[in-house]
């Protein structure tokens, strides 16, 4: 069981000492909550909407920014997850990287990128299974467009996932809506296990972002809900064996291998 913080945030765009300033307080905010864990949105750390800049404030996994964050994290005592930009060689991925203190960076890339704007500005990773283990709670991530593709859902309940941690920048707007009020649900309960979903609140000089971040439980219940506008820190319990009943009952995972 853990307590995961959720920060639907507005980001500076191409401003990553303010955007780790606003990381580092909601940080310290979570730790007198209780929370051991804060997730925050889609490339929060340079702003979603910042351009071609976005390129040029990338940074390797083991660089700087990401330094700073485990910075954040040992001062607090919070894991963090944060959305960044990831130089790796010529190629740069939309990128989240989990911190937690001095231990070793876990970093997912983004499979699949969402309109021209994304594929002008990053490579697009091979869908993969990123876990990582969280204070006994098994986690996975994904990045916004991904979690739209029920395939990555599955991917990561069938490696063992009791989680799966979202940063996301969706867009307002009929989908955006249909997304944060019903597919986040769906996927939680299809797969039987938790979704933290992410977003950016406000605009910036591209987008106009939902905020509507939800966190959903295995049985399809909300644990939290933010409102379409203004920054909100969501504070939720994580414990997979009080939804033992629901997986019971709805015993997707294991049909579905057992048909295989």
């Amino acid at each position: 069981m853990i307590t995961l913080a959720a920060l639907q945030m507005r980001s500076e765009s191409g401003d990553v000492a303010a955007n780790l300033a606003r990381i580092g307080e909601a940080a310290r905010d979570a730790a007198g909550k209780g929370a051991s864990l804060l997730v925050t949105p889609e490339l929060g750390l340079t702003g979603y909407g910042a351009g071609h800049i976005i390129r040029d404030l990338a940074e390797p996994a083991n660089g700087p920014l990401v330094q700073r964050l485990q910075a954040i994290s040992v001062e607090t005592g919070v894991a963090v997850i944060a959305g960044f930009a990831e130089r790796a060689g010529p190629e740069v991925f939309n990128s989240a990287v989990y911190v937690d203190g001095a231990a070793e960076p876990v970093v997912y890339r983004k499979s699949h990128l969402y309109g021209d704007y994304e594929r002008a500005l990053f490579a697009a990773a091979a869908p993969s299974a990123v876990l990582f283990t969280h204070r006994g709670v098994k986690c996975g991530m994904l990045i916004c467009y991904d979690v739209e593709f029920p395939e990555n859902v599955r991917r990561l309940a069938l490696a063992g996932a009791d989680a799966v941690l979202v940063p996301t920048a969706l867009p307002a707007g009929y989908s955006g809506t249909f997304i944060a009020d019903h597919m986040i649900q769906t996927r939680a309960f299809e797969n039987q296990v938790f979704v933290a979903y992410v977003n950016h609140c406000g605009a910036d000089e591209r987008f106009t972002f939902a905020g509507s971040s939800r966190i959903a439980a295995p049985d399809g219940s909300l644990l939290a809900g933010a409102a379409s506008h203004g920054e909100t820190l969501m504070i939720v319990t994580v414990d997979p064996v009080s939804f033992d009943v629901s997986r019971s009952e709805n015993t997707y995972l294991s049909d579905l291998q057992r048909q295989a």
